[in-house]
């Protein structure tokens, strides 16, 4: 790495990150194996894991294996949800699914209800998704379908981390990442949901910049930057690119997940 790398007891990032889409990853099915997937989508463009790769997967991907298929046809909505639905102009059956996927309601508008996720982050709809949300073999009549965020993605997450590991021989990282909207900016952008590996977050406060000012305050979102990047490639929309492929970190193994990059409530000025 060249002098201008920038340096912590975790993290080493030099001047150069590759960003790859792995191609040839099939439409995932409830039950299929994504560490199976994942390797053979690998060996089909002649890619080896190396120390310091980390691979980023859509969060779609890994619902539609764990079966995170809701058909809103089979939802009774409460009382509660038909009168907050009618309130934000939203089928109450998605809007009771929200509430199931939530904790807290932090703002509601025509058209979203802005909520606290099970998983801690906040976000717009709970995240729940309907594009390509159908599972194959949907009996005609049913839904209209969507899928939930997956139940334990820094799990699944560790899990595939350690496969994928053992299988090239190599320290890697794993990040799950699903889209999500800023309160304060237009547009969506890669987040992380599920880490594993790599640090979540890298603190800079004690360092110095380039006048020797100590930082008091930086931290730096590590998982959600290799979100974001892996984002641009990966695509919103029929790309079909779910698995992408970052190299050029250095970084010390770390058991932290997405939990340290949550804010504490307490402090959370949109909470």
């Amino acid at each position: 790495m060249s002098d201008r790398d920038r340096a912590s007891g975790d993290l080493r990032v030099g001047s150069e990150l590759q960003v790859r889409a792995i191609p040839g990853v099939p439409t995932i099915d409830p039950g299929d194996d994504l560490f199976e997937v994942i390797v053979s989508s690998l060996a089909g463009v002649e890619i080896e894991l190396v120390d310091g790769d980390v691979v980023v997967i859509a969060s779609k991907i890994v619902s539609r294996a764990e079966g995170c298929f809701v058909d809103l046809g089979g939802i009774t909505p409460s009382d509660a949800a038909r009168q907050l639905g009618e309130e934000v102009e939203k089928d109450p059956r998605l809007v009771e699914l929200i509430l199931r996927e939530s904790t807290t309601i932090s703002r509601k508008t025509t058209g979203a209800l802005i909520v606290r996720h099970r998983l801690g982050f906040v976000s717009a709809n709970a995240g729940i998704d309907s594009s390509n949300a159908r599972p194959n073999g949907a009996p005609d009549g049913s839904g209209p379908w969507v899928l939930i965020l997956p139940r334990n993605p820094d799990s699944t997450a560790a899990g595939l981390r350690t496969k994928l590991a053992e299988h090239f021989s190599a320290e890697i990282a794993v990040v799950i990442t699903d889209s999500w909207g800023r309160p304060f900016r237009r547009g969506t952008v890669g987040f992380a949901i599920g880490v594993a590996g790599v640090p979540p977050v890298w603190d800079r406060r004690g360092a110095t910049d380039r006048h020797g000012r100590a930082l008091e305050a930086t931290e730096s979102a590590v998982a959600d930057s290799i979100a974001a990047a892996a984002d641009l490639v990966a695509g919103q929309a029929d790309e079909g690119r779910p698995v992408t492929l970052i190299r050029g970190l250095r970084f010390r193994p770390s058991h932290d997940s997405s939990e340290a990059l949550l804010r504490d409530p307490d402090n959370d000025l949109y909470a």
